[in-house]
């Protein structure tokens, strides 16, 4: 079953089980998925792939807006969003640690033979696609930059 699918299924159980937090972000997630299948230039179809991209940037997303909401005093505003967020979590994989990430990112650069700072572009390339929806860029930008440096 792809993410798709699994999300359908998520709205369904939402609906029944009354739970109008998690059916809203679930309602939110889809109306994305959807969009960027039907956006032009796209065949109809999304990968597991992009939607994770999607959930990352839609977890993002709501993590930015629930920080401008307690600066701004609107902790119920906040809140709702950080419920949202919670929810969106649950379908992205789980994050890397550090550790996990300096080993991920050591493999990476002994394959593609980088050396030094000025070859981390070669390095963030491949290290994006890898580790997307499991570390932001720019964790992996200060971990390439600490690893090549040394």
């Amino acid at each position: 079953m792809d993410l798709f699918e699994t999300i359908n299924s998520a709205i369904k159980s939402a609906m029944l089980a009354k739970d109008k937090v998690r059916l809203q972000a679930l309602r939110g997630i889809k109306k994305e998925f959807i969009e960027a299948r039907t956006a032009p230039g796209s065949n109809g179809e999304l990968s597991d792939d992009a939607a994770m991209k999607i959930l990352v940037k839609m977890a993002k997303q709501r993590s930015e807006s629930a920080e401008i909401y307690r600066q701004q005093n609107r902790p119920d505003l906040a809140e709702t969003e950080e419920a949202e967020m919670s929810v969106i979590k649950e379908y992205l994989p789980q994050p890397l640690t550090a550790e996990e990430l300096d080993d991920a990112l050591a493999a990476i650069i002994a394959e593609t033979g980088a050396s030094s700072p000025a070859e981390m572009g070669k390095v963030m390339g491949m290290a994006t696609a890898r580790l997307a929806g499991r570390a932001d860029g720019k964790t992996i930008s200060a971990a390439v930059r600490r690893l090549l440096s040394k």
